[in-house]
């Protein structure tokens, strides 16, 4: 018989889960997790491994039927989505995994970055989004564009560095039904948005006059990242007094949806007791 991964389903020593990556040291993934099963009652073991896109297949290949699930980070999300045998729709749109659960019949692969932007997003008060600004044209804003779509946009404007960087985001764009428009970093840009999500690496230069033009012309800002804080454009933002907001609560609820996954199979059913666990999460990220 074929069975459906779920809670209940594999079988009963599928308990042991990790965060892989590399560099991995970094990861806030083991706490989060492990206050989520703290609450939910379950004996389940979480870890973090090192691993890059060279070791992956031969890593994952070596997993019993005591594994339960991974969480994916950079450099595996595309590797990831290679070796998922079906994958959810998220997924598909973006050709990034971070989530596979792992059963009988193969792993499945599961995008919760797009659904962990679009839940930081309503964290701030933002249910809809008609136009919006992405700054970065790599592989997050490519959930970034998803998220917008699931907002309602119909128009993004991408800031890159290069316009031909900007030409699969369009593809997915037409795809998705929302005009995707390239623009390049300038001090003095052109148009304005109600919201700016950005995808740059915490660490990436950028020229204070560009940050601020940005920023005057942003309206909201989510920044992806949440490890270097604050980042050059989030001190912009600061600077001309416009709301600005770290990627923790991305992180935090990408990590409730790949909850809901190891135990249910699936992204959008809630956890039992889920405002409790969010909390227990929520507290674990603040105290990590």
């Amino acid at each position: 018989m074929r069975r459906q991964p779920g809670f209940g389903v594999l079988t009963g020593g599928a308990r042991r889960l990790e965060v892989w990556g590399d560099p991995i040291d970094h990861s806030r993934s083991p706490a989060l997790h492990a206050a989520a099963y703290r609450v939910l009652g379950l004996d389940w073991t979480y870890g973090r491994r090192r691993v890059d896109e060279a070791s992956f297949a031969g890593e994952l290949a070596g997993l019993d039927r005591t594994w339960r699930g991974l969480s994916l980070t950079m450099p595996l999300k595309t590797a990831a989505h290679r070796a998922a045998v079906r994958r959810d729709r998220r997924a598909e749109l973006t050709g990034a995994v971070n989530t596979l659960l792992l059963g009988p019949d193969g792993p499945a692969g599961f995008n919760t970055d797009v659904g962990g932007i679009v839940a930081a997003l309503a964290d701030e008060g933002v249910q809809a989004a008609p136009t919006a600004r992405i700054i970065g044209a790599g592989a997050t804003a490519t959930s970034a564009l998803v998220a917008l779509a699931e907002l309602g946009a119909q128009r993004v404007e991408v800031v890159a560095r290069r316009a031909g960087a900007v030409t699969e985001l369009a593809r997915l764009g037409a795809v998705l039904g929302v005009a995707v428009v390239p623009a390049p970093f300038e001090d003095d840009p052109v148009t304005s948005a109600p919201l700016t999500i950005a995808t740059l690496p915490g660490d990436a230069s950028l020229a204070p006059r560009v940050a601020r033009g940005l920023a005057r012309t942003g309206g909201r800002l989510l920044d992806v990242v949440y490890g270097h804080w604050p980042t050059a454009l989030s001190a912009a933002w600061d600077e001309v007094g416009a709301p600005a907001s770290s990627g923790r609560g991305m992180l935090l609820h990408q990590a409730v949806r790949q909850v809901r996954i190891f135990t249910a199979g699936d992204p959008d059913v809630p956890l039992r007791d889920e405002p409790d666990v969010v909390a227990a999460m929520r507290s674990a990220l603040v105290e990590d």
